[in-house]
């Protein structure tokens, strides 16, 4: 959530005419995330955000903001987009798509306990279950196709070191793809910043611009991998089992979901490894930009290959 576009206050007025929600009171920009443009909107009807897509087509867009509106329909703790006057989620701002969404209750955190894990577990299986029944379909645009892609933009700019972990990396994820894991709507994003906390209680999911139809695992994987940290990046077991137990109450997990564990884990840590690393020698100019660390996730990904089958141990 980064400011790329600037807007002025009667660009927003003018905006804002198309929905029925009174004048606007006051609104500033977000700094939190890398992706799209988000302001905070108050007005005579209340709280919201109002994000503008940097990178998405007006396309792209119906997909992510029908899957959050069916998964508010379905009781799964998120925020739900607003309609216009027309009855539409999205419209266009300064030559680019933009959606006003209701603005949950709460915040962010940054540490997280057992039954923060437990909630976050629960959430996403009611959110997998809910996502069988939401016909249209995204690809994952950063599936393999994109791993490949970006490793080749960044391989010159990185060390023999982290050269030589991401091209074994890549051959492992290449050679153990499986078709047999369940799939369907994931998030794919659902880090700790994308929640929202009221009172130790979860309020919602947010950010779904990453969703798309892929391995319901590599979903589990890409959480865990940031909510389940121990502080040297190995995995919390406790943590872990509670998120794990809490999701598969929701939506039963398949034993060739338990053999693939410790593969998903490190396709999500090689993801964002690699997302952080071409944000790092690639970065987009913004009012306000906020460029997050891939040693992180260079730690985790080294973390859940060495220990790859001790975390085997660590499902429920």
């Amino acid at each position: 959530m980064s400011v790329y576009t600037t807007i002025e206050q009667d660009e927003l007025v003018e905006f804002l005419a198309f929905y029925d929600v009174g004048e606007l009171k006051s609104f500033e920009g977000i700094s939190d995330g890398i992706e799209n443009t988000n302001y905070f909107v108050d007005t005579e009807a209340g709280r919201y955000v109002l994000t503008i897509f940097e990178t998405h087509t007006f396309e792209d867009m119906q997909y992510y903001l029908g899957l959050m509106h069916h998964l508010a329909d379905h009781k799964v703790p998120s925020a739900d987009p607003v309609a216009d006057k027309q009855g539409a989620y999205l419209r266009i701002l300064k030559d680019k798509p933009a959606a006003l969404v209701e603005r949950l209750r709460g915040s962010s955190i940054l540490i997280t306990s057992i039954s923060h894990c437990t909630q976050i577990g629960d959430a996403m299986g009611k959110m997998h279950s809910a996502g069988l029944s939401y016909i249209p379909e995204n690809t994952n645009a950063r599936g393999p196709h994109w791993f490949a892609q970006t490793a080749a933009q960044i391989h010159d700019k990185l060390d023999d070191g982290d050269r030589e972990i991401l091209d074994n990396e890549l051959a492992f994820q290449q050679s153990n793809r499986d078709k047999r894991l369940p799939r369907g709507v994931v998030h794919a994003d659902l880090f700790r910043d994308n929640t929202l906390w009221n009172n130790d209680k979860l309020s919602g999911i947010i950010d779904f611009y990453y969703a798309c139809n892929d391995v319901l695992l590599y979903d589990l994987a890409v959480t865990v991998n940031d909510w389940c940290c121990n502080d040297d990046f190995s995995l919390n077991q406790d943590k872990t089992c509670a998120f794990i137990t809490a999701y598969n109450q929701q939506r039963k997990l398949e034993e060739i979901e338990h053999e693939l564990w410790p593969v998903l884990l490190r396709t999500g840590a090689l993801r964002f490894w690699l997302s952080r690393l071409y944000d790092k020698h690639f970065p987009r100019a913004g009012e306000i930009v906020h460029t997050k660390n891939p040693d992180e996730f260079r730690a985790i990904l080294t973390d859940r290959i060495t220990n790859q089958h001790k975390y085997l141990s660590y499902w429920v």
